[in-house]
């Protein structure tokens, strides 16, 4: 069970289309995998209404009315088919077997996604969470999404939310005015007016959260950081056995930070900044806290077992029609510079292929014939090549196998084979850049030759199309590199056509965006890649490569929140307010001009190394001084004459 782990949504793509590289091992690697089209479709154009007395007061809209998603729901729920390839644990909730004295004891979940439920079920994360609170001993759970919800509990004791996509905080928003629970964590720290059941207590984990929480952070009671395999358990059975203590609301959340390794309750830490446009000056525990023994630092929880994440649910109503996902590998072990799979997931771990990932996939047919192999560098697994031998046995004639992103210099023709003859007609490598320098300033040990013999292998192997990803703004890039990755494409196009292919190259390009606890967090969104992206799609256009850019202006605004602090919360309610647009956010920003810092500071702003993070007291398995001199071994590359 995955919780914050780099486990990629399902892309929507053609039928034959390959599943994307995982979305921490791009450079904006919370960008939506699901189409654009279906994420907008998520986003249900709340209105806020900001009061005189302030945004801690802000009325978010709810959406689509609650009787509307519960009237969603049992379309959704009559469709699923559930997977449980290794069924050992036994429910032993309510609905299976408690007795009417326990129930009393009963906690009450809601689980939400801040999306659709086509977008939600494909989280192979947020289907394993819900999956283990389905299990616990007196846990209930409801999901919840923005269009469609499980019926809810008369008292909500826990409301759980998963992130994956820094843009959907909108939907959270929404979640709180639904449900009537403050958006602030400090706000629900007092009673109810009613002098009712205090407030839920809030939680949330994801990629985006594991990253870099702060700029979300007063959503939150409890952040969870890292792998949820342990975490979720010991969290739930904490929460579970303080629950009926006389401790107060802050008193609980202090035990639970004290008291489980990976617990991060952020209104436990207080932030001094310089001044209120300047950067964050220190970070402190709060004095209650550090007398009650909370740790100064929160390490992120890292599994490291062998069975990995697989679906517990397919559907024909998730996004990507009737997948069963299965993880191959956690993390990836290349360690590119900007890449938050590697730094941030680290240790590298593979399944085992003959007591999980195989019996999985045999388990998995007996419900659908579409399986998805998941990982940030798939091929990368030590057993591969018994994956590919296993795959091409008879017993698995007639399933539709898709790869997550494959190393390019894994990619052979036998591989291709294999996917061609399990329906896949294309395939997904990144490459970064055409230009031998930049690749090594991100630390990406790959040559020229390893591309072009991918794309030889693709044509040989009889795929139709190669996707490759890369970037643009990498720091230290120049004009030279970018003429260089074109001129790259123009070769690769020729040898396309020397092999007498009809292979499609499609390269999916984004703007370089900082990411925390990675070498380049140090490093500020370039502007001139706005306009490399134009000469790249100019002149890739001339040769008949498709070009499939991520926007400049939103890759600016993830920037923003990927390296923000607890100040952006402000600036968050009001671009809603504002529409919620790329110039909402321009707007926000002069309206507050004078109380936050600019969003140059935030997004374009090279840093310096004695700089305080905002998640400088968040913890990965990298040590930061580690991480410093990985810094510098790039700036060395860069300081290389072009």
């Amino acid at each position: 069970m995955a919780f914050l782990v780099a486990v990629p949504h399902a892309r929507v793509p053609g039928a034959n289309a390959p599943l994307p590289q995982c979305a921490q091992n791009r450079p904006a690697h919370s960008r939506p995998v699901v189409p654009m089209a279906e994420r907008r479709r998520s986003r249900h154009s709340p209105c806020v209404a900001m009061s005189s007395v302030g945004l801690e007061h802000s009325v978010v809209n709810t959406g689509m009315p609650l009787h509307e998603r519960m009237a969603n729901m049992p379309r959704f729920a009559a469709a699923e088919r559930r997977v449980d390839p290794f069924a050992g644990s036994q429910r032993a909730d309510m609905r299976e077997g408690d007795s009417d004295a326990e129930a009393v004891n009963m906690l009450n979940v809601v689980y939400a996604y801040p999306s659709t439920y086509a977008v939600g079920i494909c989280s192979l994360g947020y289907q394993l969470v819900h999956e283990a609170l389905r299990k616990m001993r007196h846990v209930s759970t409801a999901r919840l999404f923005t269009d469609a919800c499980e019926r809810l509990p008369a008292q909500i004791d826990v409301l759980g939310i998963s992130l994956s996509w820094e843009l959907d905080y909108v939907n959270i928003m929404q979640h709180f005015t639904l449900l009537g629970i403050p958006m602030m964590s400090i706000e629900r720290n007092a009673p109810r007016e009613d002098a009712s059941a205090p407030y839920p207590l809030v939680f949330g984990g994801g990629p985006v959260l594991s990253a870099n929480p702060e700029p979300f952070a007063e959503f939150f009671d409890v952040v969870l950081l890292g792998d949820g395999e342990e975490l979720l358990p010991e969290f739930i059975e904490a929460l579970q056995r303080l629950r009926s203590s006389t401790k107060s609301r802050r008193e609980l959340l202090i035990e639970l930070a004290k008291g489980v390794p990976g617990v991060y309750v952020p209104q436990l830490f207080e932030i001094e900044y310089e001044s209120s446009v300047g950067p964050i000056a220190a970070i402190r525990l709060a004095e209650d806290a550090r007398q009650a023994g909370v740790p100064e630092t929160v390490q992120k929880r890292t599994f490291r077992g062998r069975q990995l994440a697989t679906s517990t649910i397919v559907t024909e109503y998730s996004a990507w029609e009737n997948i069963f996902m299965v993880e191959a590998v956690r993390s990836c072990p290349e360690m590119c510079r900007f890449c938050l799979a590697s730094y941030v997931t680290l240790p590298f771990r593979a399944t085992d292929v003959d007591n999980f990932l195989i019996p999985s996939i045999e388990s998995a047919m007996r419900v659908t014939d579409r399986i998805g192999i998941l990982g940030a560098s798939v091929t990368q697994h030590p057993q591969w090549d018994a994956v590919v031998d296993a795959l091409l046995e008879p017993r698995f004639d007639g399933l539709r196998i898709s790869l997550s992103s494959v190393r390019t210099n894994t990619v052979t023709q036998r591989l291709a084979e294999m996917l061609v003859k399990h329906g896949s007609k294309s395939i997904t490598i990144a490459v970064e850049s055409g230009s031998k320098r930049v690749r090594e300033i991100v630390n990406k040990k790959l040559a020229q030759e390893d591309i072009e013999k991918a794309v030889l292998s693709a044509c040989r192997g009889g795929l139709s199309s190669l996707k490759l990803y890369g970037m643009t703004g990498i720091p230290g890039e120049s004009d030279e590199d970018v003429r260089l990755t074109i001129e790259m494409f123009a070769r690769l196009k020729e040898l396309v056509k020397k092999e007498k292919s009809s292979l499609k190259l499609t390269f999916g390009c984004s703007t370089f965006v900082p990411k925390a606890h990675t070498p380049f967090q140090w490093f500020g969104v370039r502007p001139e890649a706005q306009k490399r992206l134009k000469t790249i799609e100019k002149n890739l256009k001339k040769i008949g490569v498709d070009f499939r850019p991520e926007s400049y202006k939103w890759s600016v605004i993830q920037a923003l929140l990927a390296r923000g602090d607890r100040r952006i919360m402000k600036v968050l309610i009001m671009a809603v307010a504002y529409g919620d647009s790329f110039g909402a956010f321009n707007r926000v920003f002069k309206a507050l001009k004078g109380q936050v810092p600019p969003l140059e500071m935030y997004a374009f702003e090279d840093y310096p190394l004695d700089r305080q993070l905002p998640w400088s007291h968040l913890r990965t398995a990298i040590a930061p001084e580690l991480i410093e001199d990985h810094f510098r071994s790039s700036e060395q590359v860069m300081s290389v004459e072009v």
